[in-house]
């Protein structure tokens, strides 16, 4: 498996309130992007917290061995980490109200399992095409879903960035989770809502689907969501499943 992430501030914030890890064990990889928010700097807070915590977990997890398996770690974990980030805004008043998205993948040489909270996004690229694996906990998202609003006014829609859910704001939080049969050359993209509000699903595809290396690759995604305003922090993961092993670590 090959792997290579960024996390990038943007042209418009003052911090980057993104969080991203990669670890690897005997099991495989755990990728994550969290996408924090909140009040001053505490989105930072919650992110790291976020990734740090799971980091604590996967080292300590001893054996997964099938997708059932995989998911009851993500949902057991989830709980875990959810409770910490709510209890330390409940006990740091400057992190009040802090919370963060979460998307994340568990891929070992046969499956990929995929968790998420939020707008972050999970997109998978195979020998059938280019699609979108998560669904956005958003308001948007559920208004499109019902019909009352199509794909195009969701894009422009002026309450596009309210949450139906995230992590670490109330006590209790669901997590969706699914698993996927991946192949050889299979590539999987995690980001934060900073590069899939920017760029279309056909240039991810054009981006993804040409023989670059996959730090150019992410690199020309995250220029090319800065090219289109740079609003908001911006943060991927790309993991590609091939013999070899390339693991990067944590970047917020």
């Amino acid at each position: 498996m090959e792997t290579f992430f960024l996390s990038d501030r943007g042209k418009v914030r003052q911090h980057n309130e993104d969080c991203v890890g990669v670890f690897e064990n005997e099991i495989g990889v755990l990728a994550i992007v969290a996408d924090g928010m909140g009040g001053h700097l505490a989105g930072d807070v919650a992110s790291q917290m976020t990734i740090n915590t799971f980091e604590t977990l996967w080292n300590q997890v001893k054996n997964i061995e099938n997708p059932k398996e995989a998911e009851a770690w993500f949902l057991t974990s989830v709980e875990e980490v959810n409770k910490a980030v709510y209890e330390h805004s409940l006990s740091h008043p400057e992190c009040q109200g802090m919370g963060t998205t979460i998307v994340g993948a568990l891929v070992t040489s046969k499956f990929a399992t995929i968790g998420h909270i939020g707008d972050s996004r999970c997109y998978l690229l195979n020998n059938s095409g280019y699609k979108q694996v998560t669904n956005d906990h958003s308001l948007v998202n559920e208004l499109v879903r019902s019909g009352q609003i199509s794909k195009e006014d969701a894009e422009h829609h002026p309450r596009k960035n309210v949450l139906l859910r995230a992590l670490g704001t109330e006590q209790k939080v669901e997590l969706d989770v699914s698993t996927i049969e991946i192949d050889q050359g299979d590539v999987l993209l995690l980001c934060s809502d900073g590069l899939s509000n920017k760029v279309s699903d056909d240039e991810m595809y054009g981006e993804l689907s040409n023989n670059q290396p996959l730090s150019q690759k992410a690199t020309s995604l995250v220029q090319l969501a800065n090219e289109n305003g740079g609003e908001d922090n911006i943060s991927l993961v790309l993991l590609k499943m091939t013999a070899n092993h390339e693991l990067g670590e944590e970047l917020c």
